[in-house]
Order: structure tokens, then sequence, then C-alpha cells
């Protein structure tokens, strides 16, 4: 009991920040989307466009960036501190080895819009943002290869200083930018890329000077290890990482394709659905906070060679987030109407809001139970079969029954969602079962 006490105070103390962290980027985005809204619809609508379009981009890097944590948290537990130096470097290159292809990914995106059929009007003040945004992409992926280093070594903290930080050169950055302020001109949509992409620069800059500053570097000797790309930690972050990035593809894609079949529904049922999944988002980043503080403990105890440690400190990270979604499911089934006048005052998109929140209530034990599971493993260095679970939960078993419920049995938007919560519940029971067994080998 001891124990379990010690290790949920741990989780707790290692996640909080990072769940901070979390909910004041998902503020930047906010800040963006009411500032452009401010402008003009035409603003609102680039910036909504373009960042459809970067993020899913930005989370596979960063999937894939997630492994550093694992490897770094294994070599802690292990003793090794040299080779936890070695890794900064490590994630560094990878960092950028991502960010080349990201960079003209993200600057000729124009052929994806008009597949698309998005507004002619619109793409290339949508193109503009995301070619403004581009040139912070670099430091977007350096950063987050850093962040990911230090929370291996449980050093979360540091990480939402630098959110807020950021959030306020968002702010000023996008006054600045988009309203045509100090002597700059008025660059709208436009001038919301650039802001984003000094956010990246910034927060960059302050993560290295922590990272790199006497205490740490003197113990873990990371200037002394200063090396090229090396093929063997090279391929470990990428055998790890890859397949988390695929993984959060997987699962990213799936609620983009229901998106995309609700679009075809109507305005106001696309409405609802965008005011339902924004709380919901909103409301997954504390078990997805929580989840990155199990992979760092979890890793941890398994550096230790400690599997027991480590079951029960992944069965703590699943308890606390079913905890904290079983809150937010009572908030969302009693509450709905409550949460989505916070948002419009439309009557008719409130009505269909409260009949979604309803679904997105019982959607929340099941998030918060696959990422918590994911997580878990996460920290035992185990992605490739995960990910194959992510491809049958979401894309055979998600999609099929929500597009059979939503379209084919004329339940619209609330089959979609049954779609939603079949394929994260299922989801959810895979990877806590293999967690279950991986954890209880000798």
């Amino acid at each position: 009991m001891r124990l379990a006490l010690h290790e949920t105070k741990k989780t707790i103390l290692i996640g909080a920040p990072i769940v901070a962290a979390q909910m004041i980027q998902m503020s930047m985005s906010f800040t963006d989307t009411t500032m452009a809204g401010n402008l003009s619809a035409k603003d609102l609508a680039a910036v909504a466009v373009g960042a459809s379009l970067y993020g899913p981009a930005l989370l596979f890097c960063m999937g894939v960036l997630m492994g550093v944590s694992p490897v770094v948290a294994h070599l802690h537990g292990e003793g090794k501190t040299k080779e936890v130096g070695r890794n900064v470097w490590s994630a560094l290159w990878l960092s950028q080895l991502l960010a080349l292809p990201s960079f003209f990914l993200i600057r000729n995106m124009e052929f994806v819009m008009k597949f698309f059929e998005i507004d002619a009007e619109l793409i290339p003040l949508a193109q503009g943002y995301l070619d403004a945004l581009s040139w912070g992409i670099f430091a977007a992926l350096a950063y987050f290869g850093l962040r990911f280093f230090l929370e291996g070594l449980h050093i979360t903290k540091p990480a939402m200083f630098f959110s807020l930080i950021g959030l306020a050169f968002n702010i000023v950055g996008n006054y600045v930018f988009m309203f045509g302020k100090l002597g700059f001109p008025a660059m709208g949509a436009v001038g919301t890329g650039w802001a984003s992409a000094l956010v990246h620069w910034v927060m960059l800059i302050c993560i290295v000077l922590f990272t790199f500053r006497k205490s740490i570097d003197s113990k873990y000797q990371i200037l002394k290890n200063i090396h090229l790309p090396n093929p063997k930690h090279q391929r470990e972050l990428v055998g790890i990482g890859l397949p988390n990035g695929l993984s959060i593809g997987i699962e990213v894609s799936m609620f983009a394709i229901v998106a995309l079949i609700i679009g075809s529904v109507g305005v106001k049922t696309v409405a609802a659905h965008q005011i339902t999944i924004n709380f919901a988002s909103f409301t997954f980043m504390i078990p997805m906070g929580l989840s990155f503080a199990t992979t760092a403990r979890v890793g941890y105890a398994a550096g230790q060679n400690d599997l027991r440690k480590a079951r029960l400190i992944g069965y703590i990270g699943l308890g606390l987030s079913t905890l904290i979604m079983s809150v937010s499911a009572v908030v969302m089934i009693n509450w709905p109407g409550a949460i989505a006048r916070i948002y419009t005052n439309d009557v008719d998109v409130i009505a269909l809001s409260t009949s979604l929140f309803i679904y997105a209530g019982f959607f929340q034990i099941s998030d918060g139970l696959q990422v918590g599971g994911f997580g878990a493993l996460r920290g035992l260095k185990d992605t490739k079969i995960p990910m194959l679970v992510n491809i049958f939960s979401y894309w055979l078993v998600g999609l099929p029954s929500g597009y059979w419920f939503g379209v084919r049995k004329g339940l619209g938007a609330q089959g979609l969602w049954i779609g939603l919560i079949a394929g994260l519940s299922v989801a959810a029971v895979l990877h806590n079962w293999r967690f279950y067994i991986l954890s209880g080998k000798r």
C-alpha cells in the first residue's frame, strides 16, 4: 500500500506539469482561431484549413519522437548516465531528419486542398499560412525531441513554463503580424503562421538553455558526447518511435474521416460535432499527459528490471486516467446543454450537441483507458503490436461500425459516434490486456 501511494504521488507530480503544458498549447490554437475570427470569416477559414493539414504532419513526427522518452527512461533506470547524454544528440538529429521532408510537404499542400475541393479563394491564403508556419517546423520538432528527453528523466515542470512563455509570444505575435502593428504590414491569416513559427523558435531557445545548463550537462556529459547520427541509436529510436507515430496517425485518421462524413450531413450537425469533439479533446489532455508520465515511470522501472513495479505504475496511471475521465463523463452526461452554450447560442446546434455529449460521456472512459494502456506499453518499448491493435480497432472496427450505424442505419452523427466508442473500446481492452501479459513476464 505504501509503495502504491508513493508511485501515485510520483505519477501525479510528474504528470501534472505535462497536462498543464498540453492544455496551454491547446490554448494557442484557441487564440489563433478567435483572433483570426475577429479579422474575417475568410481568415478564420484559412487558418482552420491550414491547421487541419499541418496538424497530422506535426502529430506524426511528434509521435515518432516520443520514442526518446522510454529509451532515456530505461537508461536512467539502469544508471547509464553517459548513454543518457548521447540521446540528446540522437533526438536532435532525428528531429531534423523528420523536419526536412515535413518542411517541403507543408509548403506544397495546394494539391491536397484542390483534391478536397477547398474553396479556390481560400487556397492561396491557407497556403500562405502554411508557408509561414513551415519555417517553425525545425524548431518545433527539436523542441519536442528535447522535451521527451527531459520527460524520460522525469523533468516535466520546465515544459509547462516554456508553454506559458510560448502562449504570451503567440498572443503578441498574432496581434503584431495579423493586424499590422509595430511597423509590420497587416498579414491576416498569414500573420498567424508567422506568429506560430516565432513561438516554436522561442520555446526551442528556452528548452536549449535549460537542457544545456551546467547541472544537467555535467551529470549527463551532453556537450562531451556531441556526435553525428549514430545508426545504432537512430535505429532504436525509429524502431520504437515510428510505430508510435503511425499509431497516432491511424487514430487521428479515424476522427478526420468521421468529421468528413459528418460534413456531408449538414452545417448545424457539423457545428454540433465540432463543439463536442473540441470539448472532448480538451478533457483528453489530462489522461494524455498522465500517459506521458506513465511511460517515463514504467520505463524507469523496466530499466531497473523490476517488472512488478512497472506493472503497479502502469495500473496507477490507468486508475488515475479512468477516475478523471469518469468525472468528465458525469459532467458531459448531466450538463450537456450548459457545455454547448459556452460555444454557441444557436438553439438547434445546442440541441444536437446535447445528444452527442451523451455519447461523448461514454467515449471518455474508453479514451482514457486506451491512451493509458498505450502509454504503459510505450514505457516497455512496445509499440509495434499496439500499432497493429490500432489498425484493427480504428480502421476495422471503429470506422466500419460508425459507417454502418451512421450512414446505413440512418443514425447520422450519433451513429458515427457509436463507431468512435466501439473503436476506442476495443483498443482499450487490447492495449491493457497486452500490458498485463508483458508486465507479468519474469
